[in-house]
């Protein structure tokens, strides 16, 4: 039973691997300035402005205008993308929705809810 349990948890760290892989895009110049836009009134209760930028086109950029969206659960901010500069040049680190409370993570629940078992 401790051998399958042991075999099942190996086959899907094999097959989760592939999930969490990132390729990098360098791009030598950095980004223009972000643009102004004019944004119009929200389409509804819930709707978030998620703003314009700077997207990596080949070895250039492209700008991607901003626009409204629903927010996916109950405190949701928007995480604008950014870029750092490295030797390689600039990496654009994609937008994401966050959630203020970084304190509680599923993780450390699973963890503790396993540590009663």
């Amino acid at each position: 039973m401790k051998s399958t349990r042991i075999c099942v948890a190996l086959l899907t760290a094999v097959l989760a691997v592939p999930a969490f892989s990132q390729v990098s895009v360098y791009i030598g110049t950095p980004p223009p300035p972000l643009r102004y836009e004019r944004r119009g009134p929200p389409p509804g209760a819930g709707f978030v402005w998620v703003s314009g930028y700077w997207a990596p086109n080949g070895h250039h950029y492209r700008w991607v205008p901003g626009r409204w969206e629903r927010a996916p659960f109950e405190g949701a901010y928007w995480s604008h993308p950014h870029y750092d500069h490295y030797q390689q040049g600039w990496e654009m680190h994609e937008g994401h929705w966050d959630h203020e409370d970084h304190e509680s993570h599923h993780w450390d629940n699973e963890r503790d809810h396993d540590d009663h078992h």
